[in-house]
């Protein structure tokens, strides 16, 4: 039980990343997809903090008198702000074609827009023959 409580935070990144999974693969509206993607995002950078956590550990900044054996891994918090970065940039280029699609089509239900799609194909292939 002690060994759970340790890491619930990893555990709770596996769930927060299935749920995010399962609003991606179920959903069938676009904005929905997009917010379980970012879902995903954040149980990844949630189980990359924790990974570089120690606790009791100081800062990874050398200084005379500062002596530890302890020190809090770096790389995960770079990790973390990179792909946050990457993750904003990347919604907001989805909901802009997502945005984009509403404009023209009317809806963002991914049958719908296939439906639609598919509709005008089969016209421009017949206005073509």
């Amino acid at each position: 039980m002690i060994d759970f409580l340790m890491h619930y935070h990893s555990y709770f990144s596996v769930i927060l990343f299935a749920v995010g999974f399962l609003m991606l693969l179920l959903s069938r509206n676009m904005i929905k997809k997009i917010v379980g993607l970012n879902i995903m995002d954040t149980a990844v950078f949630l189980f990359l903090a924790v990974q570089g956590y120690v606790n009791g550990g100081i800062e990874p900044i050398i200084e005379p008198g500062n002596v530890s054996n302890v020190y809090v891994n770096p790389v995960p918090s770079g990790l973390v702000l990179t792909g946050i970065v990457v993750s904003v940039s990347v919604t907001a280029f989805a909901l802009a074609l997502t945005q984009r699609l509403y404009k023209k089509y009317g809806t963002v239900n991914i049958d719908e827009l296939t439906l639609i799609v598919r509709n005008e194909k089969k016209q421009g292939e017949s206005g073509n023959a």
